[in-house]
Protein backbone atom coordinates (compact mmCIF):
# COMPACT_ATOMS: atom_id res chain seq x y z
CA UNK A 1 0.00 0.00 0.00
CA UNK A 2 1.27 3.46 -0.90
CA UNK A 3 2.24 5.89 1.85
CA UNK A 4 -0.12 8.85 2.17
CA UNK A 5 -0.10 12.02 4.22
CA UNK A 6 -2.69 14.43 5.53
CA UNK A 7 -2.37 18.17 5.10
CA UNK A 8 -1.45 18.40 8.80
CA UNK A 9 1.26 15.74 8.43
CA UNK A 10 3.04 17.64 5.67
CA UNK A 11 2.45 21.06 7.21
CA UNK A 12 4.04 19.86 10.45
CA UNK A 13 6.94 18.08 8.70
CA UNK A 14 7.86 21.12 6.61
CA UNK A 15 6.90 23.76 9.20
CA UNK A 16 4.19 25.28 7.02
CA UNK A 17 0.67 26.43 7.64
CA UNK A 18 -2.21 24.50 6.13
CA UNK A 19 -3.07 27.75 4.36
CA UNK A 20 0.34 27.68 2.62
CA UNK A 21 -0.29 24.06 1.64
CA UNK A 22 -3.64 25.00 0.09
CA UNK A 23 -1.95 27.91 -1.73
CA UNK A 24 0.62 25.51 -3.23
CA UNK A 25 -2.27 23.31 -4.29
CA UNK A 26 -4.01 26.30 -5.92
CA UNK A 27 -0.74 27.05 -7.78
CA UNK A 28 -0.76 23.49 -9.16
CA UNK A 29 2.35 22.44 -7.25
CA UNK A 30 0.48 19.81 -5.25
CA UNK A 31 -2.35 17.60 -6.42
CA UNK A 32 -3.77 15.68 -3.49
CA UNK A 33 -6.56 13.17 -3.86
CA UNK A 34 -9.84 14.03 -2.20
CA UNK A 35 -11.53 11.77 0.32
CA UNK A 36 -14.30 11.85 2.90
CA UNK A 37 -17.66 13.57 2.74
CA UNK A 38 -17.88 15.84 -0.29
CA UNK A 39 -14.15 15.33 -0.90
CA UNK A 40 -13.21 17.71 1.91
CA UNK A 41 -10.16 15.78 3.12
CA UNK A 42 -6.92 16.00 1.21
CA UNK A 43 -4.77 12.89 0.84
CA UNK A 44 -1.21 13.61 -0.26
CA UNK A 45 1.01 11.02 -1.94
CA UNK A 46 4.76 10.51 -1.77
CA UNK A 47 4.88 12.37 -5.10
CA UNK A 48 3.17 15.39 -3.48
CA UNK A 49 5.63 15.23 -0.58
CA UNK A 50 8.56 15.23 -3.01
CA UNK A 51 7.06 18.11 -5.01
CA UNK A 52 6.59 20.08 -1.78
CA UNK A 53 10.19 19.44 -0.78
CA UNK A 54 11.40 20.60 -4.22
CA UNK A 55 9.13 23.66 -4.06
CA UNK A 56 10.60 24.72 -0.74
CA UNK A 57 14.12 24.14 -2.04
CA UNK A 58 13.36 26.35 -5.07
CA UNK A 59 11.99 29.04 -2.74
CA UNK A 60 15.20 28.93 -0.69
CA UNK A 61 17.10 29.52 -3.93
CA UNK A 62 14.88 32.55 -4.47
CA UNK A 63 12.95 31.20 -7.44
CA UNK A 64 9.34 32.22 -7.91
CA UNK A 65 6.62 29.62 -7.44
CA UNK A 66 5.92 29.80 -11.17
CA UNK A 67 9.57 28.99 -11.92
CA UNK A 68 9.53 26.23 -9.30
CA UNK A 69 6.41 24.69 -10.85
CA UNK A 70 7.89 24.83 -14.34
CA UNK A 71 11.05 23.04 -13.23
CA UNK A 72 9.24 20.47 -11.10
CA UNK A 73 6.76 19.78 -13.91
CA UNK A 74 9.68 19.12 -16.26
CA UNK A 75 10.83 16.31 -14.01
CA UNK A 76 7.31 14.87 -13.88
CA UNK A 77 7.07 14.67 -17.63
CA UNK A 78 8.58 11.79 -19.63
CA UNK A 79 10.51 14.21 -21.83
CA UNK A 80 14.19 14.20 -22.63
CA UNK A 81 16.34 14.72 -19.54
CA UNK A 82 18.79 16.86 -21.51
CA UNK A 83 16.08 19.36 -22.38
CA UNK A 84 14.95 19.41 -18.74
CA UNK A 85 18.45 20.10 -17.50
CA UNK A 86 19.01 22.81 -20.11
CA UNK A 87 15.79 24.56 -19.05
CA UNK A 88 16.79 24.22 -15.38
CA UNK A 89 20.16 25.82 -16.15
CA UNK A 90 18.43 28.58 -18.10
CA UNK A 91 16.12 29.39 -15.16
CA UNK A 92 19.04 29.28 -12.72
CA UNK A 93 21.08 31.54 -15.01
CA UNK A 94 18.26 34.09 -15.20
CA UNK A 95 17.92 33.99 -11.45
CA UNK A 96 21.68 34.37 -10.96
CA UNK A 97 21.70 37.46 -13.20
CA UNK A 98 18.79 38.94 -11.23
CA UNK A 99 20.57 38.29 -7.91
CA UNK A 100 23.81 39.78 -9.24
CA UNK A 101 21.96 42.91 -10.36
CA UNK A 102 20.33 43.19 -6.94
CA UNK A 103 23.70 42.72 -5.29
CA UNK A 104 25.19 45.48 -7.47
CA UNK A 105 22.32 47.81 -6.49
CA UNK A 106 22.78 46.96 -2.82
CA UNK A 107 26.51 47.62 -3.03
CA UNK A 108 25.87 51.01 -4.63
CA UNK A 109 23.41 51.79 -1.84
CA UNK A 110 25.93 50.71 0.82
CA UNK A 111 28.60 52.87 -0.81
CA UNK A 112 26.25 55.85 -0.70
CA UNK A 113 25.44 55.23 2.97
CA UNK A 114 29.17 55.00 3.74
CA UNK A 115 29.76 58.33 1.98
CA UNK A 116 27.01 60.03 4.00
CA UNK A 117 28.40 58.55 7.22
CA UNK A 118 31.89 59.82 6.32
CA UNK A 119 30.55 63.32 5.58
CA UNK A 120 28.53 63.40 8.83
CA UNK A 121 31.57 62.33 10.88
CA UNK A 122 33.69 64.98 9.19
CA UNK A 123 31.09 67.67 10.00
CA UNK A 124 30.93 66.51 13.62
CA UNK A 125 34.72 66.71 13.85
CA UNK A 126 34.65 70.27 12.50
CA UNK A 127 31.90 71.25 14.92
CA UNK A 128 33.80 69.76 17.84
CA UNK A 129 36.98 71.58 16.79
CA UNK A 130 35.19 74.94 16.73
CA UNK A 131 33.37 74.22 19.98
CA UNK A 132 30.05 74.74 18.24
CA UNK A 133 28.84 71.17 18.76
CA UNK A 134 25.31 71.18 20.09
CA UNK A 135 24.05 67.98 21.76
Amino acid sequence: MAVTYTISDLAREFDLTTRAMRFYEDMGLLQPERAGPAGRSRVYSSRDRTRLKLTLRAKRLGLSLVQAKEIIDLYDSPRDTGAQLRRFLEVLGQHRRQLEAQMKDLQANLDEVSEHEREARMLLTRLAATGAEND
